[in-house]
């Protein structure tokens, strides 16, 4: 066995990495389309997508979020949004291979179809049930909102890339019915039929090994970061440890626009 600390930032870099060889994803860049939904975790997505396949190498994802939790000495919106919307440079739609710039998803969920993919990040995540659910501020429940009569209406793959540190610990329809309840105050909850994309699915698509989260925790830096083993073949666990390694360095989510 060996064990690894995954800090949030490297996590998301790792998810990212994996699902820019995702089949489906493969798959869609040839022959239909992927709608990367604007985040912070779907920007290290998007940036590895279009480096990966070669597409495009000027990508930021400095302003790639529409909104986002923040500690509460920082200056945003009761929605988690920026009061300058201006920069927001549109999701990430890639049509056989090709990025439309500037598109969102609202441009072109209409015409998705099987095959297809969307790529949306969340909120909350229960591992033993593989699932999870995203923070709803807008009242006509915001891009997952367009993009639920896609997914379950014409069977567009949604892929949610979510990091441990969004785990919970109760069932994700028990805490909708709570937070969703008229009269209650704050953001609602949804939870969404689709496929989540761990730390742990990363690495289980790569090696192929045995993997589990075993631990939590840290501090200067560490905090949110995970403990994960890795339980296979020497080759499995040495792969694992390059894989970890090219990872372990990304650092912590900035914007010039925070």
């Amino acid at each position: 066995m060996k064990q690894f600390l995954i800090t949030p930032a490297a996590g998301k870099r790792l998810i990212a990495k994996t699902i820019a060889t995702h089949p489906a994803i493969r798959k869609a860049l040839k022959n239909g389309t992927i709608v990367i939904v604007a985040g912070t975790t779907n920007g290290y997505v998007a940036e590895e997508i279009l480096k990966t396949h070669k597409i495009a190498d000027d990508f930021s994802r400095k302003h790639f979020f529409r909104g986002l939790t923040m500690p509460p000495t920082k200056t945003v919106t009761t929605e988690g949004r920026l009061a300058d919307e201006s920069k927001f440079p549109g999701d990430v739609v890639i049509v056989r291979g090709e990025w439309q710039r500037g598109k969102t998803i609202a441009d072109v969920v209409d015409q998705l179809k099987e095959g297809d993919v969307i790529i949306k990040g969340a909120n909350a995540l229960d591992l033993n049930r593989r699932q999870a659910a995203i923070l709803i501020g807008h009242p006509k429940a915001g891009t997952i909102g367009l993009a639920l009569p896609a997914i379950v209406g014409r069977r567009v793959r949604l892929i949610l890339p979510v990091g441990l540190e969004k785990r919970v610990c109760s069932d994700l329809n028990e805490l909708a019915n709570k937070v969703n309840v008229p009269g209650a105050g704050g953001y609602r909850l949804l939870p969404v039929p689709g496929e989540v994309f761990t730390e742990l699915d990363a690495l289980r698509a790569l090696t192929a090994a045995e993997v589990e989260l075993i631990a939590a925790g840290g501090v200067c830096g560490a905090e949110g970061g995970c403990w994960i083993s890795v339980t296979g073949e020497p080759e499995q666990e040495a792969f694992a440890e390059q894989v970890v390694a090219s990872v372990a360095d990304e650092p912590p989510f900035t914007s010039d626009y925070l």
